[in-house]
């Protein structure tokens, strides 16, 4: 199976930037589309960006113009530079991707999978 895990999130001032890391790693992995979602306490889990293996882009209008997706396939990574963070941003930021993988019995998985999440907290 794929996993996924997040860094780069921590406590910044507002105005401040943070740049977010997502590293995939699975046996024979391909990633199709990726993602950064969000969840503040007491809200749902909400869109912040994806980005398809062709390189289209979508962004949540809340973020627009301080947020940018990208994604280094050679690494299978894919990151989020968020600047001009707000205290609205606050929130555990996950990574998701739709992933294709082999299983011990060399068949391929199709799974969409997320990370374990990274807290970013914008606090002055």
């Amino acid at each position: 199976q794929v996993q996924l895990v997040e860094s780069g999130g921590g406590l910044v001032q507002p105005g401040g930037s943070l740049r977010l890391s997502c590293i995939a790693s699975g046996r024979a992995l391909r990633i199709d589309d990726m993602g950064w979602y969000r969840q503040a306490p007491g809200k749902q889990r909400e869109m912040v960006a994806t980005i398809t293996s062709s390189g289209t882009i979508n962004y949540a209008d809340s973020v627009k113009g301080r947020f940018a997706i990208s994604r280094d396939d050679a690494k299978n990574t894919m990151y989020l530079q968020m600047n001009s963070l707000t205290p609205q941003d606050t929130a555990v930021y996950f990574c998701n991707a739709a992933t294709l993988t082999k299983n011990p019995s060399d068949e391929w998985v199709a799974e969409r999978a997320w990370g374990q999440g990274t807290q970013v907290t914008v606090s002055s």
